[in-house]
């Protein structure tokens, strides 16, 4: 009798608590939706594909900025995802316990740094190596831009997915991997045809958690990516994100349209994490479907 009503306390517990998150979900929306309501009004739908934004003259477009972040965390997650996927292989297959501990403490100590740090470093140590390797290949020799911002974004978000898809390689059952030794399969033929086929599901959920870090990153890319509000017509040109316009001009909007147009800009990113994470949801389910889970 009394470990039924301990259950059914704990039930309403967690129910709480999860409906509270989800609460807290949907205040920050309708939250970001009522105070974002004057430049959805003057506005309308062409803000998302206007490309100007001038404060002086009150016309604000958020494609500039839609387009930078979306093209600063797609490559950092291009750029990111081999290092990610490698090391976490080499920790759950690979390396020996000692050494695999030391690996995997300073990988994750690298999410433990404060992104203001990874700016300063990125200023005072890639923005030049980035400026030699432009004037290397006859580019403008910026140095900041988007290029600059995608590799911090790499370094920043290669914890998260190495965390889980190391933890998802580790629950691969060993039956698997003795079945396929035992028929006479190398260490490589057992990573790929045994070990990431049924770690695929695991490694595009970290792959997501990594994108949604880099979508919503602010400080570090803020003081590398040169904070021009122009359309990026090369990775190597200074631009915007979304993150770093808001970070860099909310102090500044002096007029209601200006200051909604910015909220508005929240409201954009927040709904295109909310898409990318539902998509992976769905890719994810689907994946684990055919695998028969």
């Amino acid at each position: 009798m009394e470990s039924a009503k301990t259950d059914k306390i704990f039930e309403i517990l967690t129910r709480s608590l999860g409906s509270l998150v989800l609460a807290t979900a949907m205040g920050g929306f309708i939250t970001l939706t009522i105070l974002s309501w004057p430049s959805i009004k003057a506005f309308g739908p062409s803000f998302l594909w206007s490309t100007r934004w001038d404060p002086v003259q009150g016309q604000f477009g958020a494609l500039p900025f839609i387009v930078g972040t979306l093209a600063t965390s797609f490559l950092a997650l291009f750029i990111s995802t081999p290092f990610s996927l490698g090391t976490s292989l080499f920790l759950a297959e690979y390396s020996p316990p000692k050494i695999g501990n030391a690996v995997a403490f300073l990988v994750e100590l690298l999410a433990a740094i404060p992104s203001v740090i990874y700016g300063l470093w990125g200023i005072f140590f890639l923005v030049p190596l980035v400026r030699k390797m432009e004037m290397a290949f006859n580019l403008p020799p910026y140095g900041v831009g988007g290029f600059t911002a995608s590799l911090i974004l790499a370094i920043m978000i290669l914890p998260y997915a190495t965390s889980v898809i190391r933890e998802v390689i580790s629950l691969v059952p060993q039956e698997l991997r003795e079945g396929a030794y035992a028929l006479g399969a190398t260490r490589w033929e057992v990573m790929r045809y045994v070990v990431l086929p049924y770690a695929r599901s695991g490694i595009l959920a970290g792959t997501v958690l990594a994108l949604g870090r880099a979508l919503g990153e602010t400080m570090a890319i803020t003081m590398v990516i040169g904070n021009r509000n122009e359309l990026l017509r090369s990775i190597f040109e200074p631009t915007n994100t979304m993150a770093s316009v808001i970070a860099n001009e909310f102090t500044e909007a002096t007029s209601s349209v200006y200051l909604s147009s910015l909220v508005e800009i929240g409201l954009v990113l927040f709904v295109i994490t909310l898409v990318v994470n539902i998509l992976a949801r769905m890719v994810t389910e689907r994946l684990k479907m055919e695998k028969g889970e």
